[in-house]
């Protein structure tokens, strides 16, 4: 997608050195971080610059790429690997890059740094693959609500930052939004802001306002209000682990949105590549959830006035915090799931594990 009508990836390779836009620094300000080692690419993935599961994905097998630039052996290879699986729990993509990385580079009876390179390419390539396709087989759906509702606005509710940013490109929630707009649909986008990282005010609504889609940021808290009051045509969220059952790990809120949507009976779609797609667990009980530290609840950074950055605290230095990342939406609150192999039900989820294959 385009920052200041420049085409971007969220992430890209300069020779051996990666590239990310270190995404603790927006909205206010569009940085560009070298990731130069497999320390590096823990951190980034660890302190989310980078974010989003087929990003987190994409940007390990980078890092594997890193780790084999000193050492091109096994050892090395699974040394990284061991590693870099540590840095976040919860996004399936991590673990299925890395495994991927893993059975590419021990086919052969030697281990090949041009290999690694090459595999990571086409990982982040059939990324944006699979997200246009989520693109163009959401926007069928729009094209129909906006059909029904005689080209009138079709207003859509989102949770967390599931665009360009969180993958490769286009994204996965966000894709159908751009492919609807891009072809004439008059759209608007309820951008929750999804405390208590904001990364729906930070970012999503970075994303559209670039993209040129009308947007609106609301409170986490004001998505049933709209709905109760027609205000939301359909919700559209990402994930970052659906399992076998069609439960949904996503941000945490999402399970609210989908309980709210499904009281006023309003169509709940969640977006997914493939690779998404966890087939080995049975249940969303069985997804391990990430608890964060309790200082991204306590406190709130920004921006002041004259453009400096600054934090908050907004409790007590003794107030006890929760801070659960992400929850469990189940099967029977979702509509459909956009994939790259069509809109499906929960019971056709199959044909993404045969993908996977």
């Amino acid at each position: 997608m385009k920052v200041n009508s420049i085409p971007y990836r969220s992430i890209w390779r300069d020779d051996q050195t990666i590239k990310i836009i270190d995404q603790t620094r927006l909205p206010h300000e569009f940085s560009i971080v070298s990731l130069e080692s497999v320390n590096d690419t823990y951190h980034a993935i660890h302190s989310m610059q980078v974010r989003g599961a087929p990003l987190i994905g994409a940007t390990a097998a980078y890092g594997i790429c890193l780790a084999l630039k000193h050492q091109c052996d096994e050892a090395s290879l699974n040394s990284a690997i061991d590693y870099l699986s540590s840095a976040r729990p919860t996004a399936i993509n991590l673990q299925w890059a890395l495994k991927r990385m893993h059975n590419r580079l021990t086919a052969n009876k030697k281990i090949y740094l041009t290999a690694a390179f090459q595999e990571a390419d086409t990982i982040c390539n059939e990324d944006i693959s699979q997200n246009k396709k989520i693109g163009k087989f959401g926007y069928s759906y729009l094209k129909h609500i906006s059909q029904k509702k005689s080209g009138n606005t079709v207003n859509v509710l989102t949770h967390c930052n599931a665009g360009w940013l969180a993958t490769v490109d286009w994204g996965t929630a966000l894709a159908p939004i751009y492919y609807a707009f891009n072809e004439g649909i008059d759209i608007h986008v309820w951008v929750d802001e999804t405390r208590p990282r904001n990364q729906g005010a930070a970012l999503t609504a970075w994303e559209l306002q670039n993209h040129g889609v009308p947007c609106t940021v609301i409170v986490d808290n004001a998505g049933g209000h709209l709905m109760q009051n027609k205000l939301v045509d359909v919700c559209i969220v990402g994930t970052d682990r659906t399992v076998a059952n069609g439960d949904v790990c996503n941000k945490i809120g999402t399970y609210l949105k989908a309980l709210a949507a499904h009281d006023n009976n309003i169509p709940f779609l969640v977006a997914l590549p493939s690779s998404t797609y966890d087939n080995n667990l049975q249940h969303g009980r069985d997804v391990p959830i990430e608890n964060r530290d309790p200082h991204e609840v306590s406190n709130i950074r920004g921006v002041t006035t004259d453009n400096t950055w600054s934090e908050t605290r907004i409790v007590t230095n003794k107030t006890q915090i929760a801070n659960p990342a992400f929850d469990i939406t189940p099967a029977k609150l979702i509509t459909n799931y956009i994939t790259d192999n069509g809109i499906l039900k929960s019971d056709q989820l199959f044909r993404l594990s045969q993908v996977q294959e």
